[in-house]
């Protein structure tokens, strides 16, 4: 393990059903990123861009997995590198989230991420 971090993500849905994801990520060494990200209704998928994604992702579903690949751009020394993210989110319970992340460059496998997600309700009422 490199680094850890906690986030808040923030999901809302429009009447059109386009999506939106706002993230705020604190990492341990007190890195703040951030990235919002927009889920476009695409036939049986979502078409999911953020501004740090430069090659977008299909985002498609079965059961209780989704799947998502896209290229994202992440510093990496005084500059950046493009990386080929493979997402694979589980719903474990109608409140957690289980994500896994494989990393790649060039085919090769440079990292892997892993997050618990549990739903928090903020609001009036229940």
């Amino acid at each position: 393990m490199i680094r850890t971090f906690d986030a808040d993500i923030v999901a809302s849905w429009d009447d059109d059903g386009v999506g939106t994801l706002d993230e705020v990520f604190r990492f341990d060494d007190g890195e703040v990123q951030t990235r919002v990200w927009t889920l476009t209704p695409a036939g049986d998928s979502y078409h999911a861009t953020a501004g740090d994604v430069v090659e977008p992702g299909s985002m498609q579903w079965q059961g209780n997995a989704i799947h998502m690949n896209y290229v994202l751009r992440v510093s990496y020394g005084d500059g950046t590198i493009d990386v080929r993210m493979d997402d694979w989110m589980y719903l474990i319970t109608p409140d957690t989230l289980i994500n896994q992340t494989t990393m790649s460059k060039w085919g090769i496998e440079v990292g892997e991420v892993v997050l618990v997600i549990q739903k928090l309700e903020h609001g009036h009422g229940s």
